[in-house]
């Protein structure tokens, strides 16, 4: 185990810079940079002073010597300075992480809980009613557009009077809270991440219950199952302890795929509910070239995209001691 992981962790790093330079190249390929974009309404902005900014931000450079420079202070936990908040790309990154965490975490749990024993009944009961319904809200799930769903709740409790829940934003701006948590504080934000936090739920529920019931069917046709169930072993412990156990290996797979998604899949629906995480950050800073956080932020999606894999391959042997890593 322990040379399989340091094998993984030296072929991790020759990934991440393959990444780093595919990434440096697209960023730095944009048709427009940071410089034309921030000062395309400034009419008295000459070519001269455009290129002295471009030659301040470090974008005056060629995409070798300029992913060289980036790649020497990246060596040195250095990712640059954000050009659209003037701080460094960590501290920003660093910012804004706990709001897109929290969200995703949540929607995460949340899917767990409930794909998990749909899939399992849905595969007990297999063609039944409730088979069918349980499909059909997973297809509902998975032919859902983010940008639609989102905007179909917003229209309901935003639009129509209800005014049941805020549909943007992570605070009542009417309201003026204290700088440390509050009770009151606390039940402002959880109204604001219901809408967003649903969409999440909704949206990436169809693919983890579509492989739990489908694994599901295929271990409860099994022949140590059928063994199980001739020597009178209770159905509950047929399903829960003997059949449950095998299915948690492609469970596992896509949990470890959901790690990098904590961050990397907010970026629609943050905007659409005006919340300040990483995904909405994101969104603002291709649209204005901002390089380094650009770099910064997916780096980061492609760290976690290597490490959700190696935590899945090493959970494989946890889940079925038949798998050796080696």
């Amino acid at each position: 185990m322990k040379q399989y992981i340091i094998r993984r962790v030296l072929i991790s790093l020759v990934v991440l810079l393959g990444v780093s330079i595919m990434l440096y190249t697209l960023v730095r390929s944009m048709p427009s940079d940071y410089v034309d974009l921030s000062t395309s309404a400034n009419v008295k902005m000459t070519d001269e002073m455009r290129a002295h900014l471009r030659e301040i931000y470090g974008l005056d450079k060629g995409i070798v010597e300029g992913y060289i420079d980036w790649l020497t202070s990246a060596l040195r936990l250095d990712l640059g300075q954000s050009l659209i908040f003037n701080a460094p790309v960590t501290d920003v990154i660093g910012r804004y992480a706990g709001v897109t965490f929290t969200v995703a975490a949540i929607a995460l749990v949340l899917q767990l809980l409930i794909a998990i024993p749909l899939g399992i009944l849905a595969a007990r009961k297999q063609y039944s009613a409730t088979d069918y319904i349980i499909t059909g809200l997973v297809f509902l799930g998975l032919s859902l557009p983010t940008f639609f769903f989102a905007a179909v709740l917003k229209r309901i409790f935003g639009y129509y009077g209800l005014d049941l829940l805020p549909i943007s934003g992570m605070l009542t701006a009417r309201v003026t809270y204290p700088d440390h948590m509050t009770w009151a504080k606390f039940l402002d934000y959880a109204q604001h991440l219901i809408l967003p936090i649903t969409v999440f739920v909704i949206t990436g529920l169809g693919s983890m219950l579509r492989y739990t019931r489908t694994n599901m069917l295929e271990v409860l046709n099994a022949d140590y199952i059928r063994t199980a169930r001739a020597k009178g072993v209770p159905e509950h412990r047929v399903i829960y302890s003997h059949a449950f156990r095998n299915t948690l290996i492609p469970i596992v797979t896509l949990l470890g795929a959901s790690l990098p998604g904590l961050f990397s899949g907010a970026a629609i629906s943050e905007s659409l509910f005006a919340i300040e995480g990483l995904g909405n950050i994101g969104l603002k800073a291709a649209n204005m070239g901002d390089v380094p956080y650009l770099m910064g932020y997916n780096m980061l999606l492609a760290f976690l995209t290597i490490v959700g894999y190696l935590l899945s391959d090493i959970l494989y042997a946890v889940v079925d001691p038949r798998v050796r890593l080696s």
